[in-house]
């Protein structure tokens, strides 16, 4: 921000001085130009940041998914135009919301699109303005559906669950790898083993996965395994170990995988805005390795103090007492 130029004293100012002066009054208007954006940045930064605001839009998110959920029913009647102006007033509004959230960021608007959920915001916004997207389309619907997920934005707790969701991806890819290759196994064995005596179950491979596929929720493994004794009593080899490597240990890894993200993820949450320039692996780039590293090592020293805490206090506990001293006087 450019400083208030100094004051024109009186006379008859020579052309170097006009010069000057001109020059001095161009940056003058320059700083004012800039000081009035920044003030505008300013204010939309804290309103942005209020508390009110948050909870408007979070009103706005709700009463947009009533009115869609109004809309499903057939027999509106005169109640068809107040929803659509409804709509048209919900959509000033959100973009009434983006420009102020872009216009917080003062000459550096770019930055708005450096946050996930400030793109995700624009595009659901921007995209009702479509050419194609008019009418009743479904594509329009679905649009609008997905301006109930803003909510998520609002909320910490679903914002952890849902960054948990997204750190969980490649461990899920790996454990849908793994699942497919036993399952496909165990399709495979289950044609070889039922192939003729249940060919509607394990006709084909494709029969033989849809039907492991639903033992998974264990509903059909008692009639499986009825039926698998009438063929031979070693079938239920067959059936426990698939149940156990599936649905047990399987299952467990799945869960182990998301529970490693949702901590990870709320690691993050805690050091959001804590020492943005600590790199611990020393990369060289300060990264959300760094960040979790920090909350690991917090962790520790939390760990370091109950125990410290602990000790002193069996100190204390095992010191001698003055007989004069009443009990609960240390």
């Amino acid at each position: 921000m450019l400083d208030a130029p100094p004051p024109v004293t009186g006379g008859t100012p020579s052309p170097g001085r006009g010069v000057a002066s001109g020059g001095r009054g161009a940056a003058g208007g320059d700083g004012a130009s800039g000081r009035g954006a920044a003030g505008l940045a300013g204010r939309c930064a804290r309103i942005t940041r209020s508390r009110p605001f948050e909870i408007a839009i979070v009103v706005l998110i709700m009463a947009n998914g009533a009115v869609l959920g109004v809309e499903t029913y057939q027999d509106l009647g005169s109640a068809r135009p107040v929803l659509r102006a409804l709509e048209w007033a919900f959509r000033l509004a959100f973009v009434v919301e983006i420009v102020v959230r872009v216009l917080a960021y003062g000459r550096r608007p770019q930055d708005f699109f450096r946050h996930g959920w400030n793109v995700f915001d624009f595009l659901v916004t921007a995209a009702i303005f479509l050419p194609g997207l008019h009418g009743d389309s479904a594509l329009l619907r679905v649009v609008r559906v997905a301006r109930m997920l803003r909510l998520v934005r609002f909320s910490p707790g679903l914002r952890t669950i849902v960054a948990a969701l997204w750190r969980s991806l490649p461990g899920v890819a790996g454990f849908l790898a793994l699942a497919g290759v036993t399952l496909y196994v165990y399709g495979m064995a289950g044609w070889l083993i039922f192939g003729r005596a249940q060919p509607e179950e394990y006709g084909d491979i494709g029969r033989s996965l849809l039907t492991l596929f639903v033992l998974l929720s264990l509903e059909t493994l008692p009639d499986l395994v009825a039926q698998g004794m009438e063929l031979s009593p070693w079938t239920l080899v067959y059936y426990v170990s698939f149940v156990m490597i599936t649905v047990n240990l399987l299952l467990n890894i799945l869960i182990a995988v998301i529970v490693n993200s949702m901590e990870e993820a709320r690691r993050l949450e805690m050091t959001e805005r804590l020492a943005p320039d600590y790199d611990a692996d020393g990369d060289g780039v300060p990264d959300e390795v760094d960040r979790i590293a920090i909350s690991q090592r917090l962790d520790d020293l939390r760990a370091v103090i109950a125990e410290l805490e602990r000790e002193l206090r069996i100190d204390r506990d095992d010191r001698p007492r003055d007989p004069g001293r009443p009990p609960g006087d240390r």
